[in-house]
């Protein structure tokens, strides 16, 4: 009997949802975009610009095999689910599936889920649709405005300034690096003055001059100031007031992003590799079940049905009296399409119940999100705050006092951040019309400090408040320009390079507006027109290569080609002068003639030991896997982890080593038989 095809992108997913459908269901992953445009044709762009932008698409490299196995799995089904992602790009990778596997629209039912859950999932095979073509079309845009840019853009600053890329939003977000650097070192300290009156435990500060707030510049004006006053301060007013403090909403991709930047230090890419994993299944036991809803959302909505749940969690757990009503964002929300924020899929599956099913990492971000999506639904905290305000010749001086009176939601995110709790000052012995003396009145000289470099966090942030790019695209796009060197993140803060900085300078010459947060802003808002069916893909494509060709032929005209600086030596081989040149792996020297001449100086550095992992050998039990260069054969130049007693122990690891490093451990990151990616150290890195 034939099967029901089920396609995915992720091969952890494809195992999730299988346990779910039965046997009458086959489910098969696609790992990901398996095709993109070509890279013939005028310019290589693999679009054709005087045929109205018409696309030509080829089989990514390595996926043949993959749509072969499809194309078999497809003969032996009579019906085609593609379960893809719910937002743009896995409405693409459905639409690119269905054109290279040749099926018919009537054919194919499009089925959409924001959770992994048995509940979600059969809901969804359920209520089956078409594929949404805006939704293609706006990422099919997407896509060919990078095309054209990185094609265009990045050729012409490599040729004249040795820049590798730049692209409409990670040159967005550089610029704002840069100028944050400008900013800080042609910052000048100002100095400035506060005066503070002391009565035993209690400090109070000068906040009025004469019914104004004052402004002291120098040691002068703090003298008079100072001089002024008389020995005695009379007690003006004494209140009381009470402030409730409201909970923040549910996280989305940008809060969540920013928030595991802030307590655990954890990359933005990083973040959403590990929320990838909670949101495609987690084996917990009885079951394997996604723990997080779709993670990639713009959407502070939570659903009807969990709200429920989840007030029901509350009342059992901290009590009726914690229970509060959700508000979502009254902005207008530039949502990835019908989501929810991100929640955990059942508000009952505690992290601490499923604690030893989650490795370290993944139950801090799990706890995160839980507590955090709890402490929406609950009350304000309400603190009674009292103000003390004391009058000496018209200067008045304040101090407050605030105790908490009901923790509110704060009772939930207890568990997950400690409280800061303050010595509490008594203010309960003054009363108006009070004299008092202080024991010491005093001023303290400060200085206005510079601009803040741009954590991961607040640069994020940033580009959400000025509208660059997507939560989405944000890991990626910080990643960029730190592959690029054009920025450098120390101290967990980013420095531009000179690098970066040469390339906003030119970009900011000639191409002012493209790099511009408006722009960013504005190109985001006609995507979402596209997906909404309220612009047209051709008229968008048509308008921007007709503003950005000219401004690439005017750069390419008059923008001055920086020549590599000189080492001082002359090649060995033709005798010209030698030059540094920057490469994939950094900087090197190499002859001034090339490509006539391709001499390039040997690295004494470059025979370095083998990278040691510290893993032990699975097979001899005494060596450890080491990273190593395959040296002849027809995976010459390949690397991949062999035991360093080789050759008394010749065993190879069958992981596929990745270009990156583990960014916690910066140990071997490899990728098995399933597609799965992680450290090689596993656990232990974290």
């Amino acid at each position: 009997m034939a099967k029901k095809l089920v396609i995915v992108e992720s091969p952890a997913k494809s195992k999730t949802i299988s346990q779910y459908l039965g046997k009458d269901f086959e489910v098969l992953s696609s790992v990901g975009h398996i095709r993109d445009l070509a890279t013939k044709g005028k310019g290589g762009l693999g679009i054709d610009v005087d045929n109205n932008f018409e696309p030509t698409y080829e089989i990514l490299k390595g996926k043949k095999k993959i749509v072969t196995e499809l194309n078999k799995a497809l003969k032996d089904s009579d019906e085609l689910y593609l379960a893809t992602d719910p937002d743009r790009e896995g409405e693409a990778i459905s639409w690119h599936l269905k054109e290279t596997l040749k099926i018919k629209d009537q054919l194919v039912k499009r089925v959409e889920f924001n959770e992994i859950t048995k509940e979600a999932i059969i809901n969804a095979f359920d209520h089956t649709r078409c594929i949404n073509e805006d939704l293609v079309s706006s990422q099919e845009t997407r896509r060919m405005l990078d095309r054209i840019i990185g094609f265009k853009l990045s050729k012409l600053l490599q040729s004249k300034i040795k820049s590798r890329s730049a692209g409409r939003v990670q040159s967005a977000a550089l610029k704002l690096i840069v100028d944050r650097e400008r900013e800080i070192l042609a910052f000048v300290p100002e100095e400035y003055y506060e005066i503070y009156a002391q009565f035993k435990d209690i400090e109070a500060q000068l906040f009025k001059v004469d019914g104004k707030k004052p402004k002291i510049s120098s040691k002068e004006e703090s003298m008079a100031l100072l001089d002024r006053m008389i020995d005695e301060f009379t007690v003006s007013e004494l209140s009381k007031r009470t402030i409730k403090n409201n909970p923040n909403r549910a996280l989305t991709t940008s809060s969540l992003q920013q928030q595991s930047s802030t307590r655990f230090g954890y990359s933005s890419s990083k973040t959403m590799s590990i929320a990838q994993k909670l949101y495609e299944g987690k084996d917990i036991g009885n079951e394997t079940v996604g723990l997080i809803t779709y993670m990639r959302t713009d959407s502070t909505r939570l659903s009807e049905g969990f709200v429920n749940k989840a007030r029901g969690f509350i009342a059992d757990k901290y009590g009726k009296e914690y229970l509060g009503f959700y508000k979502e964002s009254k902005k207008k929300q530039n949502v990835q399409d019908a989501h929810e924020a991100i929640r955990p899929t059942d508000v009952f599956r505690t992290p601490e119940s499923i604690k030893a099913k989650l490795t370290a990492q993944e139950f801090k971000l799990y706890s995160l999100i839980f507590y955090k999506t709890v402490a929406s639904l609950m009350k304000a905290s309400k603190n009674e705050v009292t103000t003390l305000i004391l009058d000496n010749e018209n200067l008045l001086f304040k101090t407050t006092s605030s105790k908490q009176i009901f923790d509110g939601y704060l009772k939930a995110l207890e568990t997950i951040e400690k409280r800061n709790e303050q010595a509490q000052l008594d203010l309960s012995n003054f009363k108006e019309g009070d004299k008092l003396k202080a024991d010491e009145v005093y001023d303290k000289q400060l200085f206005t400090k510079p601009p803040i470099r741009y954590t991961e966090s607040r640069l994020i942030k940033e580009m959400e408040d000025l509208g660059i790019g997507r939560p989405s695209t944000y890991a990626s796009t910080i990643s960029t320009i730190i592959k690029r060197k054009y920025v450098e993140f120390k101290e967990r803060k980013f420095f531009p390079t000179e690098q970066g900085i040469l390339t906003i300078d030119k970009l900011q010459k000639f191409f002012k507006e493209f790099i511009s947060a408006d722009y960013s802003k504005n190109m985001e808002e006609i995507l979402d027109n596209i997906a909404n069916g309220e612009e047209e893909q051709l008229k968008v494509l048509r308008e921007f290569y007709d503003y950005f060709i000219p401004l690439i032929e005017e750069a390419r005209e008059n923008m001055e080609k920086i020549e590599p600086e000189k080492t001082g030596e002359m090649c060995p081989k033709c005798g010209s002068p030698m030059v540094y040149r920057i490469g994939k792996y950094g900087k090197f020297e190499a002859c001034s003639n090339f490509p006539t001449c391709k001499y390039i100086k040997p690295n004494e550095n470059s025979k370095s030991k083998a990278f040691d992992t510290n893993v032990e050998c699975p097979e001899c039990h005494k060596g450890t896997l080491v990273l190593r260069t395959a040296k002849s054969g027809k995976n010459k130049g390949n690397q991949f982890l062999g035991c360093s007693r080789f050759p008394k122990c010749k065993y190879i690891s069958p992981y596929e080593v990745q270009k990156e490093k583990c960014e916690n451990c910066d140990n071997v990151v490899v990728k098995d038989k399933e597609g799965k990616v992680f450290c090689i150290d596993g656990k232990k890195c974290e």
